[in-house]
């Protein structure tokens, strides 16, 4: 219900505010179809998928910082979005349409976001500490990041502001044509997520535990591994890296339940995490003048204030 309220109030209000009652209306048909519900609906999904993200993150590393942002998934997405759009503008590759080159974006967003969870869960056989994995997966988002910095150096202008911008976060950069594919992506991970609740169930009472409940290890490794990629990819493809909804959101769908079932925490985690992404597009058309605020300068002041709280407590 307050997911409803909160993408209809990201239609009706903005630079300019259109009545409720007036939505159907011609005069409001480009802003409404053609701008607010994709930004909406984008928001919302964002959230959705990402907190689900963070959710089988944290239950596989049993780690409760990790997250897509946290363990560089997001970075080696990102860093492979700067290589195909940093690189097609330096060697000036031609694209047929708009939606071709989103698609490779996307497939270069879910290489990098898939080699850098690969290189972590094999780590992860190696290094038995998840502390250890977890910084390990903050300095591989600190080289990646470099990197980043480093392809910014040699771009030209044009390719060095649109990578900027690309960073700060924007839940409207998914057009009507886009938007049937991101829908289809994001819901398909979603619900291969939920395929997961009974296998990360036994999986958080320890890996002999599952298995006696006959829980394919292999297959879990590989779905969780297969459905973060992707949705960490296509969120980070088309809205930038955007940081702690996938950290903080299944803390807050914790601290309200009082439960580690996933049966009941992956739905609230995406309901969660679809009302705070949704928030902060709604707090991000605050300044007059048409001007938006980047979503990454907004999401920390829901998900620092989370994690600080988990910190102390544990």
């Amino acid at each position: 219900m307050l997911n409803a309220l909160a993408v209809a109030a990201n239609i009706c209000y903005g630079s300019i505010h259109i009545p409720f009652a007036e939505l159907l209306d011609e005069r409001w048909h480009f802003i409404v179809w053609e701008s607010r519900l994709p930004a909406a609906l984008t928001a919302l999904l964002t959230g959705a998928a990402l907190a689900a993200c963070g959710l089988l993150l944290q239950s596989y590393f049993r780690n409760p910082l990790a997250g897509p942002s946290i363990l560089g998934i997001t970075s080696g997405a990102n860093l492979m979005v700067a290589l195909v759009t940093l690189g097609g503008l330096r060697w000036n590759i031609a694209w047929n349409s708009s939606f071709e080159m989103k698609g490779a974006v996307v497939f270069a967003a879910f290489v990098g976001a898939f080699l850098v969870l690969a290189l972590l869960l094999f780590l992860g056989r190696i290094v038995r500490s998840q502390v250890t994995l977890l910084i390990i997966g903050i300095l591989l988002s600190y080289l990646t990041s470099a990197l980043i910095t480093l392809l910014g150096y040699y771009a030209s202008a044009q390719g060095f502001q649109q990578l900027m911008l690309w960073g700060m976060g924007d839940f409207s950069s998914v057009s009507v044509t886009e938007l049937p594919g991101f829908i289809g992506l994001i819901l398909v991970g979603l619900f291969v997520s939920f395929l997961l609740i009974k296998p990360l169930n036994g999986w958080m009472q320890g890996e002999r535990y599952a298995m006696n409940l006959g829980v394919d290890l292999k297959r879990t490794r590989i779905l969780v591994l297969g459905v973060t990629g992707l949705l960490a990819a296509v969120t980070t493809a088309w809205c930038g890296p955007i940081a702690f909804v996938g950290l903080s959101m299944p803390h807050v769908a914790r601290m309200l339940l009082k439960t580690d079932d996933h049966g009941k925490l992956l739905p609230v985690t995406i309901l969660l995490g679809g009302l705070c992404c949704s928030l902060c597009l709604g707090l991000s058309t605050l300044p007059d003048g048409g001007t938006l605020l980047p979503i990454n300068a907004l999401t920390p002041l829901f998900g620092v204030p989370v994690i600080i709280y988990v910190l102390l407590k544990k």
